[in-house]
């Protein structure tokens, strides 16, 4: 028998099994989200990132947004480096517009918390009929107050602005917010607290008296476990050139590769093992398939 007698069918045949077995071209997961660059623990859509934070931050045409329960909100930057994610809130106000808002709320179930220096203005409260002016009893019969005294600084540069002076309201009107992380709940919710709105910021750049040059926004923790150790696994890959992600019914760990294959350790395809080639399981198919096509070409000839 000589290869040279390969019947045109052979060869259809073989064509059609090595198109079959092509990778997807490209990297299902990407490393970036309009200019923010994306990585672990966050994903650019489902099967990439950790799945604990795949319902919460999203990629959707280039736009990086944080939702909770409460809406959708732009994600501004996250600094890796810190664990930090910061988001503006499109109905907040601040120095430059001020304007109604529901309020913002976490979802209690979410893997963040509100960074130490957030400071959350609630403006044009009711002083009579808002229960943010009444102190809350603790479990050891202490009380504590809803609205920080030494936030009155904060109140008065803020409502010296243009865009909430000319709304002619007292100062008092305005209260910072003091249970940490927004209660047990995770909830500001302005109706409930009859306010107009609010005002929220993460740091004043120097500036404590220029409310224009104020971080406006909120600014969230998050951690990677309960002991906040980046997973060796997710740095492999990443070395690699890879993206972390997750998949299969357990949602177990992945390392998505730029060729656009899976694996369960890193992209760099071979590996010493033994003293010889190991293949991961989608070589193993594919040189499968290659040896099968060679096979069905030697009996047709």
């Amino acid at each position: 028998m000589k290869i040279n007698k390969i019947s045109v069918n052979s060869i259809i045949i073989f064509t059609m099994l090595i198109v079959y077995v092509q990778p997807a071209l490209g990297q299902a997961c990407q490393k970036t989200c309009g200019s923010i660059p994306i990585k672990y623990p966050f994903g650019t859509g489902p099967g990439c990132g950790d799945p604990r934070f795949q319902s919460y931050v999203t990629c959707n045409q280039q736009q990086l947004t944080f939702s909770t329960h409460t809406g959708c909100y732009p994600v501004t930057s996250i600094d890796y480096n810190n664990q930090v994610l910061y988001i503006t809130d499109p109905s907040m106000s601040t120095c430059s517009c001020s304007q109604p808002s529901k309020g913002f709320s976490l979802d209690w179930n979410a893997p963040f918390s509100f960074r130490d220096d957030v400071v959350f203005a609630l403006l044009d409260c009711s002083t009579s009929a808002s229960p943010i002016y009444k102190s809350i009893r603790a479990s050891n019969s202490t009380t504590f107050p809803l609205c920080d005294p030494q936030g009155a600084s904060v109140c008065s540069v803020l409502y010296s602005c243009q865009a909430i002076s000319r709304l002619n309201i007292p100062v008092s009107t305005c209260c910072v917010y003091t249970p940490v992380d927004l209660g047990p709940s995770f909830e500001m919710d302005l109706q409930k607290l009859q306010c107009t709105a609010y005002s929220g910021l993460y740091g004043f750049n120097g500036q404590e008296s220029n409310p224009d040059a104020w971080k406006y926004g909120v600014a969230l923790n998050y951690k990677f476990n309960l002991n906040n150790d980046y997973p060796a696994m997710c740095a492999n890959c990443e070395k690699s050139n890879g993206v972390c992600g997750y998949g299969g019914p357990y949602n177990s760990y992945v390392c998505n590769c730029p060729s656009g294959f899976n694996t369960s350790t890193d992209c760099f395809y071979g590996a010493a093992w033994s003293n010889g080639l190991r293949f991961y399981p989608w070589q193993t198919g594919i040189a499968l398939v290659y040896s099968l096509a060679w096979f069905a070409i030697l009996s047709a000839a």
